[in-house]
């Protein structure tokens, strides 16, 4: 969620009605990418991340006050949840001027609890942090505040919004985050608290200041794939959000297009645009399930309310991935 561009919260919204493909032979050119999956009942979603639980059902946090919560037991049908801090998170008010809208979270399973980094800022300002919370249920009112991972100020040249965790293939954790600025940064984690373990701050990709933002990544067979958000969210049918994406063989990088460009240098492959009624899609999150890998983002109608896009995420003969 862009301090310096976006809306804190995403509007209520109509049902999505359109069936997920689930078989293609090709990548889709720019023009014709399959059209958002079938999803029902409450999708009103903005910044969405989403995993499977130990019970199969799904449980998706989004933007929204005190970090909205939804569920759905078979991924079509989904219901609001509440919220994981419904009491309020006042250990953030100082970064939001008091709303109780947080951004951008990052939902993950790991070691049996679930883990919850979310962003606390105010429309227009790099003055934004970070906080990490876990619970061992994800229910509303369950969630436990562990503390301030990371913060930027008005001083600084990054954002400390939109965060996403990585776990390497040695076991050390990552946090990347980002948004406009110079671009999306990275830090390590200390494994054992989820807290960050040093004081570097890493480089992974950028566009001389310009729009990107919503760092992903995932490890797929010999790379790690660093999917972004480019240009602009928040203008409803007018928004041009649109998801890029790089690998490497190492989670710190660098990460590089198809056409060999450093992300650090703006580079990015395209693998979802807007189209027709769909709306800059973006702010994506990759779930691994039994059907293959999932996109999950937001995207905009027509009268600009934003809803939960999901499609299969498949990978071509080179390693490069498309939306199926």
């Amino acid at each position: 969620m862009a301090a310096s561009r976006k809306y804190a919260l995403a509007k209520t919204i109509l049902v999505a009605a359109v069936v997920l493909t689930t078989t293609v032979a090709t990548a889709p050119h720019a023009s014709a990418y399959p059209l958002p999956g079938l999803v029902t009942g409450d999708v009103g979603v903005h910044d969405p991340s989403s995993v499977k639980r130990p019970d199969g059902s799904y449980l998706v946090a989004h933007t929204g006050r005190d970090v909205a919560l939804k569920t759905s037991a078979d991924r079509i049908a989904f219901r609001n949840a509440g919220s994981a801090f419904p009491g309020g998170a006042p250990w953030a008010s100082s970064y939001t001027n008091g709303d109780r809208n947080l951004w951008a979270p990052d939902l993950s399973y790991r070691d049996g609890r679930y883990w919850l980094y979310y962003s606390a800022s105010t429309f227009g300002s790099n003055r934004s942090a970070i906080f990490l919370a876990t619970s061992s249920s994800g229910a509303s009112g369950t969630w436990t505040h562990r503390g301030l991972v990371v913060e930027s100020r008005t001083s600084d040249n990054f954002n400390a919004i939109d965060p996403d965790l990585v776990v390497d293939d040695q076991g050390r954790w990552w946090l990347s985050f980002g948004s406009f600025w110079s671009g999306i940064k990275m830090i390590a984690l200390n494994p054992a608290t989820g807290l960050r373990s040093d004081s570097v701050i890493r480089s992974v990709a950028g566009r001389n200041g310009g729009p990107i933002e919503a760092p992903t990544i995932v490890k797929r067979g010999a790379y790690y794939y660093l999917f972004v958000s480019f240009d602009y969210c928040c203008r409803g049918a007018s928004s041009t959000y649109r998801v890029m994406v790089g690998r490497s063989t190492s989670v710190t990088g660098p990460y590089v297009a198809r056409d060999g460009t450093a992300m650090t240098s703006g580079g990015g492959t395209e693998v979802l645009a807007g189209q027709g009624s769909v709306h800059g899609p973006g702010h994506q999150d990759v779930l691994a399930d039994v059907d293959g890998d999932l996109l999950v983002y937001h995207y905009y109608t027509d009268s600009g309310a934003s809803r939960l896009g999901i499609n299969l995420l498949a990978y071509d003969s080179a390693g490069w991935p498309f939306l199926r």
